[in-house]
């Protein structure tokens, strides 16, 4: 009896949703035929037809034509829904609980929160959700820009974190470079969340917690790639690809909604210098098995063709020692680039020089890099850069930080003659070994014009290969997608500029338009196989660390640094008598950063005699309330100076009682 149920409602299912296909050559067979114009087709079709609604109304009722026309349109409609009219259709048709007594469920889905990343470099951070399980990937920092004074870091805002800390199960690394751990101390000071990652990402990790104090307690599980750990109801597997430090991992997030990979930072190098080649043979297979979403990284998304191989810098490594026998080499490269400075090493014991490093990130790094065997240095080779003077210069190689010009590192302390144990000038040929991140060019270019100066022969980047990117062009990002083959296509990692450009390569490759989502910092998308959507944004954005706060400038804090640092600062004094409000002694004219007093002395007469002119005022009309006198010298004094000086600096009144 069930099984002919079965048979009966597929049928009548076939028939409500206007299917025509023929399911079996004997139905209808002995069924009165209609004669006339109908084609032998059309008649076949008829009788189907009358079998069926006779066979079943037994079981389902009667259905009249109406009932007919109307269910074949319901389901037509349905074909052209969207996700979210399906959704609430879904929702209307089953109330809570009935869902489960009837046996019917929707699909499970992922969600994706993005809380740094997008639209910026740096601060990359994203939490994934499903089934109520949660982690993060990465957690980093980003630098601040020209616009923030006196700011040392930007970190992502964990708001949106700590109001779910019960829910999320790990951390996950993808790699070990500042933009993706560089937070991890300050989101670990409020959430003790176990993190997972290859043994040179969690040595630097491990690095960075000891400098805060937080080394104890910390849960660091180290995973190799190819290996799996579960989280929740999601599986994530590590997967090697190269970069441009070692043990960098993508991720293939393993769900009950579907597999999502997300590449990390990555590139295709077929002759990596350091560990083995990308595993693409592994996004292959994952790709065959059926991938629900690509998240790729989009850092060099506007460059065409391949990412040049680590190996041409080496060769031109080779080119400069020979050209400069006589001379001592120093090279500024990034301190998380340990297989170039590896190189560097190689190629100066080679040609029979000494090492030294200065500059404490590149110390740091290549002190873990060694004791965790990721670098293999020939005896004898590294000395103490306080040995330097005890070697001809010829003989000296000097590995330092400072690639991207920044104040205090140890490049630009040489370039600016404040560096307490290198003095550069005329026989140094100075490398700079990277590419000016965006924003820093005008303080590289600094760097380099004060070198010159002191008689030093200086290389960089658009000059000779003396550096490579750790990041796919297009070629190599297309190779991803064609690999992985997604359903949906979600470009992070880079400005606004890259992600479009990413998105523009991934509709080449034959991904819908509708099915590539291009975010921003605090949004929220939702997917499974029939659907991708955008939820209601969260709490996202950036915090702001200066020396030991954490938080405590903001938007306001910065405005009024750029106020002062344009057009300077007016400081009034005056002391008031606190029984009948006369003047005791000031007006005081104080000046930082306006004008020089001596040079401006009329103006400054001019300054006090307006607020003498003020405070009479106030007390002619018996005002005694300091916010309201304050409020009228600014005012007063702000149209004094923008008129006779076209400035407006900060006028900052003080009033003492007595």
């Amino acid at each position: 009896m069930t099984s002919e149920y079965n048979k009966q409602k597929q049928s009548l299912g076939d028939f409500q949703g206007g299917s025509t296909q023929r399911k079996g050559r004997g139905i209808g067979r002995g069924m009165p035929q209609r004669q006339g114009s109908l084609s032998p087709y059309e008649r076949r079709q008829q009788s189907k037809a009358a079998m069926i609604e006779g066979s079943s109304a037994k079981l389902f009722g009667r259905i009249s034509p109406n009932n007919q026309d109307r269910q074949s349109a319901q389901t037509q409609k349905g074909r052209f829904q969207s996700a979210d009219q399906k959704q609430k259709a879904f929702k209307k048709r089953n109330p809570q609980g009935k869902a489960q007594k009837r046996g019917y469920s929707p699909l499970p889905s992922v969600k994706i929160t993005f809380l740094g990343g997008l639209n910026e470099i740096g601060k990359n951070i994203t939490l994934f959700e499903c089934d109520g399980d949660m982690f993060l990937l990465d957690c980093g920092m980003a630098f601040p820009d020209g616009e923030m004074l006196g700011v040392d870091l930007v970190l992502p805002d964990f708001t949106y974190i700590e109001r779910n800390k019960d829910k999320i199960k790990g951390i996950v690394l993808t790699h070990g470079h500042e933009d993706h751990i560089g937070a991890l101390p300050y989101l670990l000071r409020k959430l003790n969340i176990p993190m997972y990652g290859t043994s040179l990402t969690l040595g630097l990790v491990g690095s960075k917690l000891k400098e805060h104090n937080l080394q104890s307690k910390a849960k660091m599980n180290v995973i190799k790639p190819g290996q799996r750990i579960k989280l929740g109801c999601m599986t994530i597997e590590f997967i090697h690809v190269n970069h441009s430090i070692p043990d960098a991992v993508g991720l293939a997030i393993h769900t009950p909604g579907g597999t999502i990979i997300h590449t990390g930072d990555f590139k295709i190098d077929c002759t990596p210098i350091t560990g083995d080649m990308i595993d693409l043979a592994r996004f292959g297979e994952l790709g065959n098995e059926g991938v629900l979403a690509l998240m790729a990284d989009s850092t060099n998304a506007e460059r065409p063709g391949y990412t040049v191989t680590e190996q041409k810098v080496v060769n031109s490594f080779e080119m400069f020692f020979r050209e400069a026998e006589k001379e001592r080499i120093i090279i500024a490269t990034f301190a998380s680039n340990i297989g170039r400075v590896e190189q560097i090493i190689k190629c100066a014991a080679r040609h029979g020089r000494k090492v030294a490093f200065s500059g404490r990130s590149m110390i740091n790094y290549m002190t873990i890099a060694t004791e965790l065997g990721y670098v293999d240095i020939p005896d004898g080779v590294v000395i103490d850069i306080d040995m330097l003077n005890k070697y001809p210069k010829e003989q000296i190689v000097l590995i330092t930080t400072g690639s991207q010009g920044e104040p205090m590192s140890a490049l630009s302390r040489m370039a600016y003659s404040d560096h307490r144990k290198v003095a550069v000038g005329p026989g140094d040929f100075i490398i700079i070994s990277a590419n000016p991140i965006p924003g820093n060019e005008k303080t590289v270019g600094a760097v380099v014009n004060e070198l010159i100066k002191h008689g030093c022969h200086v290389v960089y980047e658009s000059m000779y290969e003396v550096h490579v990117s750790g990041h796919a062009c297009q070629e190599e990002l297309k190779i991803i997608q064609g690999l992985t083959k997604p359903k949906y296509f979600i470009p992070v990692h880079g400005e606004q500029k890259h992600l479009q450009k990413h998105a523009e390569l991934a509709y080449q490759m034959g991904i819908p338009k509708e099915n590539v989502f291009i975010g921003n910092i605090g949004n929220v998308i939702e997917l499974n196989r029939d659907y991708m959507k955008q939820l209601p944004d969260v709490p996202a954005g950036q915090v702001l660390v200066d020396g030991l706060g954490v938080g405590d400038v903001g938007s306001i804090v910065l405005r009024d640094r750029k106020h002062l640092g344009q057009d300077g600062l007016i400081v009034v004094v005056v002391t008031i008598d606190s029984e009948d409000g006369h003047v005791v002694s000031g007006p005081d004219i104080v000046s930082r950063g306006f004008v020089y007093v001596r040079e401006a002395e009329p103006l400054m007469d001019n300054i006090k005699a307006r607020v003498e002119d003020i405070l009479d005022d106030c007390y002619n009309e018996n005002i005694r309330e300091w916010g309201v006198m304050k409020t009228k010298i600014k005012d007063e004094l702000s149209k004094l100076l923008y008129d006779k000086t076209r400035r407006s600096p900060m006028i900052l009144p003080v009033i003492m009682e007595i």
